[in-house]
């Protein structure tokens, strides 16, 4: 006899109920699959993008290899701008394998550090002749303050910092290839986070999980003053939330639930290719052409919360950034 408390474990009533909570809560966690799958928005348009080029970072895995799949098999030129060359490279191949687009090319690009988005930028600017599309998805959470070699926090560096200074860099290719896209990867996680424009870089903060979240914000920010920057430029650049996705990143990311509500939560999470959608929707859909500071979900646009939209600190936020990744005279300004 196995007695657990009070609770006989070998009476066979016990074992049932224990049998039938197991099956019950597996049928649940299907169910909530599901029904992330019905919801989930779909980019159905087999719309081509033969002779644009698009770049997107943080290509080797996730959403953004998932991103990277679906824009290969519509004939554009790739170019998958990655830290891990090794990595970056085996994507490449099954990419080509997957789609049959050869026009795939990698890239260094180490967004969290200044020096590498500059020399990124300029070989770009040096060996292509267009940019169409532009897709900040890289990104990052960190459980602990790591500071980079530019005084900067690394989650804040990968997820707006490098961003916004490739942005800057890569802004007189993109106009002149109009009309042209930015597109970035924000989060509805901004919800729980707040932006302060004095501290902007928090290499001394006491949370760094939460600091994803201001990141997402930032991105958010950074999205809407852009946008308001490229009025009349041919450019438009729009960000989106694209769900809560079962990718490598949640290891680090704070969920505002208990580890044991955890597997309940998972159940909601979309697969990569799932999640990918609004990206290729924003980068390839002929609905969104000349839409400009927008916020999308699930392939549609939505509300954003009354502080982001707050243009006066979207602008702090903006000169701040310029001053934190150092951009000089000599920089293209948006």
């Amino acid at each position: 006899m196995i007695v657990l408390g009070f609770v006989d474990l070998s009476c066979p009533i016990v074992q049932s109920l224990i049998a039938v909570g197991i099956v019950g809560f597996f049928t649940l966690i299907a169910l909530l699959k599901f029904y992330a799958y019905v919801t989930c928005g779909r980019f159905a348009s087999n719309r081509k993008m033969n002779g644009k080029t698009v770049i997107i970072t943080g290509a080797t895995g996730g959403i953004g290899k998932e991103t990277a799949r679906d824009i290969a098999k519509r004939g554009a030129k790739l170019i998958l701008a990655c830290r891990n060359i090794e990595n970056a490279e085996k994507v490449k191949d099954e990419l080509i394998e997957s789609t049959g687009n050869e026009n795939i090319i990698v890239k260094k690009l180490d967004i969290s550090s200044l020096k590498s988005v500059r020399e990124f930028a300029k070989d770009i600017n040096s060996t292509e002749n267009r940019l169409d599309v532009l897709i900040h998805n890289a990104g990052t959470a960190e459980s602990k303050i790591k500071v980079t070699e530019d005084g900067l926090e690394l989650t804040m560096a990968t997820n707006h910092f490098g961003p916004f200074l490739l942005t800057h860099l890569l802004i007189d290719l993109l106009k002149r290839s109009g009309p042209s896209r930015i597109v970035i990867v924000a989060s509805e996680l901004y919800r729980l986070a707040k932006v302060t424009t004095n501290n902007l870089n928090p290499i001394n903060s006491y949370f760094p999980l939460f600091l994803y979240y201001v990141s997402k914000y930032a991105n958010i920010y950074f999205t809407r003053e852009l946008a308001r920057r490229l009025e009349g430029t041919n450019v438009t650049a729009n960000c989106l939330h694209p769900g809560m996705i079962d990718s490598g990143i949640w290891r680090n990311v704070p969920i505002p639930l208990n580890w044991g509500m955890m597997l309940i939560v998972k159940g909601f999470f979309k697969t990569p290719v799932q999640g990918c959608q609004t990206s290729v929707f924003l980068a390839a859909s002929e609905e969104v052409e000349g839409v400009n500071g927008k916020y999308f979900m699930d392939c549609k646009e939505r509300g954003l919360s009354a502080a982001a939209m707050d243009m006066g600190k979207a602008k702090k936020i903006w000169e701040e950034s310029e001053k934190l990744v150092k951009l000089t005279n000599e920089d293209p300004r948006i």
